[in-house]
Order: C-alpha cells, then sequence, then structure tokens
C-alpha cells in the first residue's frame, strides 16, 4: 500500500484507529497520516503493526503502535487510558461471524458483541468526553450494509453493525453540543483479505458498479469525515458500498473490517 496524496488538513491532531494492521483500517492509518495526524495504530499483532507504523513514516508521517485485544473490555479501557488525549477516533476493529443462527457457539457470540460493540462503547465512553471538555473531536464508526439490510445468515453480526450506526446516531447528539462530531460509515463488499479475491468478486457482482471495493476508496471518507472539511456533518450513517442491490444470499455478504 503507497502513501496517498492528501490535503495535509489534520496537522496538530492525534487520530486512533482501532484494527489498523491491514484492510480499511490500515488504508485509514495511511490515510489520517498523509493529511498531517499523529496515527496511534492499534492492533493485537505487534509485527504487523510495526510494519504499518513504518510504512507510514517511509511516507513521511508519524505514527506509533499500541497493543490490545478488544474482546476483552479491560483491555479497551486499558487502551484509552494508554492513548492518552485523541482528536480523532476510528471505531474500525472487529471481526465477522457467518452461518445459520442455531450454529453460533456462544463463547463467538460474546467475542463477537465484546470486539464489535463494547470495546467502541467503552473508547468512546473515556475518549469523548476529553474532546467535549476540549471543544472539538471526531468519531468515526465502521458500520456495514449487513447492519442495514437483513440478509441470511448475518443475524449477529449485521446487529453489532447496526449497533455501531445507532452509536453514531445517538453520540452525535450527546456530544455534538459540544463540538464533537460522530457519523457511521457502511461498507458494502471491500477486498480485505487477498486470499479471498474471487469471493469478493462474486460480491462486486451485486453491486451497481459491478464491482468489490478497495480499502483506499473508505479509507478516503474517512479522510474526509476526520477534517475541517465535513465541518458540517454529524449523525449520519454513509453507504460506501458501490450501489448495493438486491438481496444477497452469500454466506458472507459483507467483509469490510
Amino acid at each position: 500500500m503507497t502513501s496517498p496524496t492528501a490535503v495535509r488538513d489534520l496537522e496538530g491532531k492525534v487520530a486512533l484507529v482501532t484494527g489498523a494492521t491491514s484492510g480499511i483500517g490500515q488504508a485509514a492509518a495511511v490515510q489520517l497520516a498523509a493529511q498531517g495526524a499523529t496515527v496511534v495504530v492499534h492492533g493485537r499483532d505487534a509485527s504487523r503493526g510495526a510494519a504499518v507504523v513504518a510504512e507510514i513514516e517511509n511516507g513521511g508521517g508519524t505514527a506509533r503502535f499500541v497493543g490490545a485485544d478488544l474482546t476483552e473490555p479491560m483491555e479497551a479501557l486499558r487502551l484509552a487510558e494508554e492513548v492518552g488525549d485523541v482528536d480523532i477516533l476510528v471505531n474500525n476493529a472487529g471481526f465477522a461471524w457467518f452461518g445459520p443462527s442455531a450454529n453460533l457457539p456462544v463463547k463467538t457470540l460474546d467475542q463477537l458483541f465484546a470486539a464489535n460493540v463494547q470495546a467502541p462503547y467503552l473508547l468512546v465512553s473515556v475518549l469523548a468526553p476529553k474532546m467535549a471538555a476540549r471543544g472539538d473531536g471526531v468519531i468515526i464508526n465502521i458500520a456495514s450494509r449487513a447492519g442495514i439490510v437483513g440478509q441470511p445468515n448475518t443475524a449477529a453480526y449485521g446487529a453489532t453493525k447496526a449497533a455501531l450506526a445507532s452509536f453514531a446516531r445517538s453520540w452525535a447528539t450527546e456530544y455534538g453540543p459540544a463540538g464533537v462530531r460522530v457519523n457511521a460509515i457502511s461498507p458494502g463488499p471491500v477486498y480485505t483479505n487477498a486470499a479471498e479475491r474471487e469471493l469478493f468478486d462474486s460480491l462486486g457482482e451485486t453491486t451497481v458498479l459491478g464491482r468489490a471495493g478497495e480499502p483506499q476508496e473508505v479509507a478516503e471518507l474517512i479522510g474526509f469525515l476526520a477534517s475541517p472539511r465535513a465541518s458540517y456533518i454529524t449523525g449520519a450513517n454513509v453507504p460506501v458500498d458501490g450501489g448495493r442491490r438486491g438481496a444477497e444470499t452469500h454466506h458472507n455478504p459483507d467483509a469490510t473490517s
């Protein structure tokens, strides 16, 4: 991944991107750094985190890695405390599980909601009040089209992503008067795993544009929403899905973050 050319409108800002060691999160971290932000790269794998930090630094940016397993609530709180004050929070980390509802193990269900729902909530509960006290801040939740449209084999995952969109609407009203903007982004099929290129190709055929998206195409929107150029946008859930059409019956309808 190469550093994008970007307007440096985030100079002096600190951004935390969760799940930033691959896919949309990695692209977002590189994008925000290209816009001038100092980026805190979060992930579970230190070596992959170091690679993203190196990519950002090689592009002239500034970054550091902080590890945490966000399936553990105390780890989410530790991450929030360790990063200190941040101006931009991108809640991207999470994982997906697809299949019949009867086949989802209870432990996996707990982990799914812990990582995708509870962790973003805990991060915001610590970081957003600090943003509000400073009178400025941006929170971006990476949701999914699966949280908007009912589809087979997506009940639990879709619910977690619907929660992120709901959080954005509620937090926008809670923190907006203090100058904090909160939005969600709902990607459709996005190439996040090179090993599953054919799967993404088939999912891309269900879009109006006839293709899957690239992580950078989502990262561009993240960079825009994080910037002063989006100063009058809050409480929105913006689709980045190529004009997805119809109901998708594949077991893995959206591979986003």
